[in-house]
């Protein structure tokens, strides 16, 4: 026993230090390491698959709603980001240039991927001539550079991965479709794949993305209180069709611009899923994304072992070929407790246990990673009952971070009000606000906490500017975020 508590010693407390924490519980399951350039990582193969569930989860969705996948270059010419001033602007000073190639000097700097409207934008400009060329709907999954200064695995590095979303459209009512249509697919994923529960909302002129008319994110609650962007989606309107003069012959014979879209989710996701649901155990992993979904632990006195392991073979046989992700640890060096603490540390959803008398009575023991709860099942009926815990686990994780949420989340009246608040507890705060980009400046020197969405659906709606007492236009929810 005291060798399995110090397995677990070994990841500090949440509410000791929740950085700690993270990086501890990241490192110890083996998701990712650090690379030697600054501020990139390298996925480990379990990391990666986590990614690699995300993708899938929203690549059939993208299909589903008519966008095809797509691959541009990730060197991007300076003069291609001149084309958009406040695009430039955004992005200036996280870009890296490539000055040199061959030995020799460039005639003009390459930009390193930050995103990719400047070259997509180049490209659908050559693209697009006809109405009939419309609607153009591309997403592309690729890796993306932002020399970020301060850098935490998977929620913010040097390197990402990520996928990006481009369409054109005839009007702006179709591009503006387009945009809510992107979030809610997001907004899906995200709550029902990923069990983490998101605020929707559109983002204030200070935050929206450099270029966008609108930007709409979807805002979630990690469990030290700070908020993470899950997603993003934005309308362009015409800005980038007249930078790079997308234009199209429209029926009525006339050149127009084309209205456009971008949209983007990130391996960030994998850090808020980890930052949303993990505990002092360690990883905790919604079963629709966790890599393995069931360990099965054979369990007996040496006698008995092969006889046990004929069985377990068999069952993880018909597991496996009901499209379950199973795995089985059979090594006889290490304790039962052991194995049980490491595979709650990696977060793995349902444990099943195997023994001599289970086989007798023909049953095996399943244990839910979040509830703890063993349950005694028949073999004859385990693919049932595997599947059902699973979709318990799925459930309840969702309905844990969404209770979570709810309890961290305040409403305020005044700066005075919030500026206690955050010093006294976690979460959100959703107060009023005049508008002015001054008084969403001053919230965030007095407390902190920056402006994260005008929520789509806030729990009340506010009539005062918490800052300066005028009457407030929007309802906002801020927090100190990642």
């Amino acid at each position: 026993m005291s060798k399995d508590k110090q397995f677990v010693s070994e990841i500090t407390p949440q509410g000791e230090d929740f950085s700690r924490w993270y990086i501890d519980v990241i490192k110890k399951a083996e998701l990712m390491d650090y690379s030697p350039v600054r501020g990139c990582i390298v996925f480990r193969p379990d990391g990666f698959e986590i990614w690699e569930h995300i993708k899938d989860a929203m690549d059939v969705r993208f299909r589903e709603t008519g966008h095809r996948n797509a691959y541009f270059p990730m060197f991007i010419p300076e003069s291609f980001f001149q084309k958009e001033k406040e695009h430039v602007e955004g992005f200036n000073p996280e870009l890296p240039w490539v000055t040199e190639a061959g030995g020799e000097k460039l005639e003009e700097r390459l930009a390193i991927r930050p995103t990719s409207e400047t070259m997509i934008g180049h490209m659908y400009s050559k693209w697009i001539q006809s109405y009939r060329d419309l609607p153009v709907l591309i997403n592309q999954w690729a890796n993306v550079v932002r020399w970020e200064k301060r850098t935490l695995p998977f929620l913010r590095t040097s390197e990402f991965l990520w996928q990006e979303g481009h369409t054109a459209h005839e009007t702006e009512e179709e591009a503006r479709e387009e945009t809510m249509k992107m979030l809610e697919v997001y907004r899906e994923v995200i709550e029902d794949v990923l069990a983490i529960p998101v605020v929707v909302g559109e983002k204030t002129p200070s935050e929206r993305f450099a270029g966008a008319v609108n930007t709409y994110s979807l805002e979630a609650m990690m469990r030290d209180g700070r908020a993470v962007q899950a997603g993003t989606s934005h309308y362009l309107g015409t800005k980038f069709a007249v930078a790079f003069d997308i234009k199209y012959l429209s029926r009525d014979n006339t050149l127009e611009y084309v209205h456009t879209t971008s949209w983007g989710t990130s391996t960030r996701l994998i850090g808020s899923l980890i930052m949303v649901h993990g505990d002092d155990r360690g990883l905790a992993l919604p079963p629709k994304v966790a890599p393995t979904q069931v360990i099965m632990i054979p369990i007996g006195p040496p006698k008995t072992r092969d006889a046990v392991l004929a069985r377990t073979d068999e069952l993880y046989a018909e597991l496996k070929k009901a499209g379950v992700r199973v795995k089985i640890d059979d090594r006889s060096d290490v304790s039962p407790g052991w194995k049980f603490n490491e595979y709650e540390m990696r977060g793995v959803p349902v444990r099943l246990e195997l023994g001599p008398r289970d086989m007798e009575n023909g049953v095996c023991v399943l244990v839910s990673r979040i509830s703890g709860e063993k349950k005694v099942v028949q073999q004859s009926n385990l693919i049932d009952e595997i599947n059902a815990m699973l979709a318990q686990v799925q459930q309840e994780m969702y309905d844990r971070a969404k209770s979570f949420m709810q309890e961290n989340f305040y409403s305020v009246n005044t700066l005075d009000e919030m500026k206690a608040l955050m010093e006294e507890k976690r979460g959100f705060t959703l107060a009023g606000w005049c508008g002015s980009e001054a008084c969403e400046d001053k919230v965030k020197e007095v407390t902190g906490a920056t402006s994260r969405n005008i929520p789509f659906k806030p729990s009340e709606e506010k009539s005062v500017c918490l800052c300066c007492g005028q009457p407030a236009k929007h309802t906002v929810v801020f927090a100190r975020a990642y």
